[in-house]
């Protein structure tokens, strides 16, 4: 700040942009942003909210391609079809996670009926986040607003059919049949030499023991068909086999557990598009939306009221892996020609930066979405967007140093007469800041924020209380080390049965289903938090802890005091403060140590939880 303050050249502005978007912190900020979009979370829901393993990774590839700026119709095409791509790379298989990020019954009542109400899931948060449109409502009924037949949603839906809940419910999702190994060639080969000399061992040790349980009693024989298998053998195997073959079964014993021991590589295993049926399952159109009630078959066809005529779809070879029909719908939703996927993408970003977009309504541009403020400048911007590459960075620093942005967030009367809800942008609106940079900015102002990138996702330290409330409780949370909690709040688990209380309290996003926006409300809540949570005084006494570090405070004079404060607020606020503002904040703390008999450091403290606490800490104004 104080280098920004100090430059007084006109690139000043532009390089603190370009410094901005140049940080691999930028890709965190901008990912959370699509995460909201596709309903990220690492858990299923449902009664038993059981986790998705190496979920993180999708979230870690969506990071890396912000911060690379990688092209969006690319960064599209790879999260629905990425494993359908001739030059289809590692990253471009963990896109593919994008169809596992529903909330999933594992235990559903009708499987058939649970099956389509995950494919509707995948297609209407598909038509939301990336055409605009609320194609999901056309699930049961020709859509009631827009020109979309019910025939058009099925045709959409037939195009994912083909993609399989991953090796069969329960406990299986865990399993590694239900993730895809993305290993380097050497490390796959090392795990399957390993594994075959594992097979073999194996079956020369069951051949011995069955060799053994002949000649064991019928009562013996019968327990090692079932659980007590392990326990019959080690208690009586020896005495049904000679010298020489219990030593050769040792012998093969140990060498099991030496190779089961052997350290190799891990294998990188990730959750993204799997298993799919082959050939690609018949989507009949369901009366009703009642797939008890199917009707006539439906072949893969995009929106008629943006496309005419019919997709190519690719002809299916014998042993072939998937249809090859998602990478069609991709070409067609991330192609230069479709009239929306741009413009979509356009508004939203204008959204993040302005706190809505040219059209209101983000995730619907149909009839019952608002009409845009500023059309002409929707489509301006959408057409430097497509012919720019789709990069996003550009767009980026085209809006931040534009007038617009810089305008200042103190209207006139003038202005506020003329333009009240300030839909002309005749002044900046003030926002309240997220719940990931609230709490990212109060660990960086006490100096505790790790601010290490990508890697599994961490645990937040939990009240007990919170934690009792989960079906199993003391279950389904970890306990991350004191500095892991400390990273940025993007790579907090995001549990949906267990959302952490600092971010919901400040309206993080309900995972279930997809997020354009998200709404600033005013709660009770939110101040008891701020004042009372465990979280906001730890930070509180980290704050007083830094100030008197930095201050090298010997004694607690009122001018030590008077420099812990202004300290304080300017580490808070960004700037010098006041007269009026210092003599308040050491009114409090000399009323606590001489009223209340607190002691100073203690009082420090507590001026500290009222510094994390003001507005301007808070609010962008």
């Amino acid at each position: 700040m104080e280098n920004f303050v100090q430059d007084a050249s006109p690139e000043a502005f532009g390089k603190v942009v370009d410094e901005l978007l140049d940080s691999p912190h930028y890709g965190e900020k901008w990912g959370r942003f699509w995460l909201d979009l596709v309903r990220y979370a690492e858990t299923n829901s449902f009664e038993r909210d059981n986790p998705k393993p190496n979920a993180w990774k999708y979230r870690d590839y969506v990071i890396t391609a912000f911060n690379s700026d990688k092209p969006y119709d690319r960064f599209l095409i790879e999260q629905l079809a990425g494993d359908e791509l001739p030059d289809k790379t590692r990253e471009s298989i963990i896109a593919t996670g994008f169809y596992r990020l529903n909330a999933w019954d594992d235990e559903p009542a009708d499987q058939r009926q649970a099956f389509y109400d995950e494919l509707d899931d995948i297609v209407s948060t598909t038509g939301q986040v990336m055409l605009g449109m609320t194609i999901g409502c056309a699930r049961c009924h020709d859509h009631k607003l827009d020109p979309m037949p019910q025939k058009d949603y099925y045709g959409l839906l037939a195009f994912m059919a083909d993609v399989q809940s991953y090796a069969g419910r329960g406990d299986q999702m865990n399993s590694p049949w239900s993730q895809t190994d993305v290993s380097s060639p050497e490390v796959v080969a090392a795990h399957a030499e390993r594994d075959e000399s594992v097979r073999k061992l194996e079956r020369q040790m069951h051949d011995i023991e069955q060799a053994a349980i002949l000649n064991m009693k019928g009562e013996d024989q019968r327990k090692t068909e079932g659980n007590e298998r392990k326990k019959v053998l080690k208690e009586k195997l020896k005495e049904h086999l000679n010298e020489s073959e219990f030593a050769h079964y040792q012998e093969l014993k140990a060498e099991l557990e030496r190779l089961k021991k052997l350290a190799l590589p891990p294998r990188d295993m990730v959750l993204s598009v799997n298993n799919c049926e082959m050939p690609p399952r018949v989507t009949p159109l369901m009366i009703r939306g009642n797939p008890a009630t199917p009707g006539e078959p439906v072949e893969p066809q995009f929106l008629t009221v943006i496309t005419e005529g019919n997709p190519q779809l690719p002809s299916i070879a014998p042993g072939q892996k998937t249809s090859g029909r998602r990478l069609v719908l991709a070409n067609w939703i991330a192609s230069k020609e479709n009239p929306l996927t741009a413009r979509v993408m356009v508004n939203r970003l204008w959204q993040m930066h302005f706190g809505r977009g040219i059209v209101k309504s983000s995730s619907n541009f149909g009839l019952k979405g608002d009409v845009p403020t500023h059309p002409e400048l929707l489509d301006w911007l959408t057409t430097r967007f497509v012919e720019g590459g789709f990069h996003m960075k550009p767009i980026h620093r085209l809006i931040l140093n534009s007038y617009a942005w810089q305008m200042s967030s103190r209207p006139t009367p003038e202005q506020l007469v003329a333009d009240p809800q300030n839909d002309l942008y005749t002044h900046f609106d003030m926002r309240r800041l997220s719940a990931e940079e609230v709490r990212d900015g109060l660990l960086a102002v006490t100096n505790q924020l790790n601010g290490e990138v990508g890697g599994p996702s961490v645990y937040t330290a939990m009240a007990k209380e919170v934690l009792a409330g989960q079906s199993n409780p003391g279950q389904g949370w970890g306990n991350s080390s004191p500095e892991q909690q400390n990273r940025r709040s993007v790579y907090i688990h995001v549990k949906r049965s267990l959302l952490v209380p600092t971010l919901s309290s400040l309206d993080f996003p309900d995972p279930d289903a997809s997020c354009p926006v998200r709404f600033a409300t005013t709660q009770p809540t939110q101040a008891l938090t701020s004042l009372n949570s465990a979280f906001y005084n730890q930070q509180a006494k980290d704050l007083a802890s830094r100030i008197r570090k930095e201050m090298q405070v010997d004694d607690w004079s009122d001018k030590s005091l008077e420099r812990c404060v202004i300290q304080g607020l300017t580490l808070t606020t960004g700037r010098p403060p006041t007269t009026g503002e210092v003599e308040r904040g050491l009114g409090l703390i000399k009323s606590l140590r001489d009223q209340r008999q607190i002691p100073p450091e203690q009082a420090l403290e507590h001026f500290c939880l009222v510094a994390i606490n003001l507005n301007e800490f808070v609010y962008l104004d």
